[in-house]
């Protein structure tokens, strides 16, 4: 079988579709599998890297605001679509795929629309509890759309065509032992792990924070940390610690541009510190790893902070909102839980009852039975 996904620009959107692509290539040994992705964006690494082709078209965003450069960006935007709309209709005729998968990102929409015209089986997956601008826009085209929470529901015209799967995460988050992770990476495993991540492309307010954290953290560096800059953050970051605690990597303080091995950075994790896109937070309670987490204020209908409160209220996480959030405070925060391991073990076991092991596999189930339906 032929299998087409598209996603794009940030893992977030990219690895819920490796994760569906790897329990596909199970089910169906000896299967072609091609993404199509959004020029120089994050899945041009992503994906090759995981071992899959991808092939790229040219599509860009749509600015909310009204100053006549945002205007002139969404025209240019429009523009793009009726050009990758094209392009991606003769990749599709090239490959001849089965069906056609989006999991989140602009580049889902020419893909879809242009497989949908073809007559080719598609279906999207929405991770986050409100869809975004792209699922709005497919949710005539498509001919399933998937959605990771229960109460997304409400938010469709169309409920006859969601199913709720839960969001995929990678086979590799649920495997993981934290001790065997500490010595990959070198560890000791008698010092707690704090992992701080704020997105695959990264928040420079909060990499602001964690820098003065990490100096404050390197005065009684009782712990280690593993921070991911984002790959636009990372020299600024690394700059500001040379100038301003030269000695940070003696303190155990790792700072990094990405982290490339999440899952044994994670499993390895006493606690972590992030946002709360909807696929970070399957991770998070797939592998049973409490969290502080510091919403993202900048999305549509706030739907990282309703998404966190869940976790929050089932006593997985504790929720700093990014207004309240300081160096300070969030250090005080993170050492009060690390010095306390039984506290952080409830956290542990209540994200792992909220986890959804078998997403990747009832996303497949449904990618199989649209193609079986033609």
């Amino acid at each position: 079988m032929r299998f087409l996904f598209t996603c794009g620009g940030t893992a977030g959107h990219i690895n819920p579709a490796l994760a569906v692509a790897g329990r596909l290539n199970e089910a169906m040994p000896g299967s072609r599998f091609l993404f199509i992705g959004a020029e120089g964006r994050m899945e041009t690494d992503l994906v090759p890297r995981a071992g899959y082709e991808l092939k790229t078209i040219k599509i860009t965003n749509i600015r909310r605001g009204f100053r006549p450069a945002d205007i002139a960006h969404n025209l240019c935007t429009l523009k793009n679509v009726l050009i990758s709309t094209a392009a991606a209709k003769r990749i599709i005729r090239d490959f001849k795929p089965d069906v056609v998968v989006g999991t989140g990102g602009y580049v889902c929409y020419p893909v879809l629309k242009a497989a949908s015209g073809l007559g080719i089986p598609t279906a999207v997956h929405e991770s986050n509890a409100v869809p975004g601008m792209t699922t709005k826009m497919l949710e005539g085209v498509v001919d399933r759309i998937m959605v990771g929470f229960e109460e997304s529901r409400a938010n469709y015209r169309h409920p006859e065509r969601v199913v709720v799967t839960g969001t995929p995460v990678r086979g590799s988050f649920f495997d993981a032992d934290k001790q065997a992770a500490k010595a990959m990476l070198s560890l000791d495993p008698a010092r707690p792990l704090l992992v701080s991540v704020w997105g695959s492309l990264g928040a420079a307010h909060m990499n602001g924070i964690m820098k003065d954290l990490i100096v404050k953290a390197c005065n009684n560096p009782f712990f280690d940390i593993i921070h991911s800059t984002g790959k636009a953050g990372y020299i600024a970051m690394a700059d500001a610690l040379e100038r301003e605690r030269p000695d940070y990597r003696a303190c155990g303080m790792d700072v990094r541009d990405y982290i490339y091995d999440m899952s044994r950075v994670m499993a390895a994790a006493d606690l972590v510190i992030c946002r709360a896109g909807a696929a970070t937070l399957a991770e998070l309670t797939a592998m049973g790893k409490p969290a502080v987490l510091v919403p993202s204020p900048n999305v549509t209908n706030n739907h990282q902070e309703k998404n966190a409160r869940v976790l929050e209220r089932a006593g997985g996480a504790k929720v700093i909102t990014e207004p309240e959030a300081t160096p300070e405070g969030i250090l005080e925060t993170v050492s009060e839980l690390l010095h306390h391991p039984e506290r952080l073990a409830a956290m542990a076991s209540s994200m792992r009852a909220l986890g959804v092991e078998d997403a990747a596999a009832k996303i497949a189930d449904i990618v199989l039975g649209l193609v079986s339906e033609e």
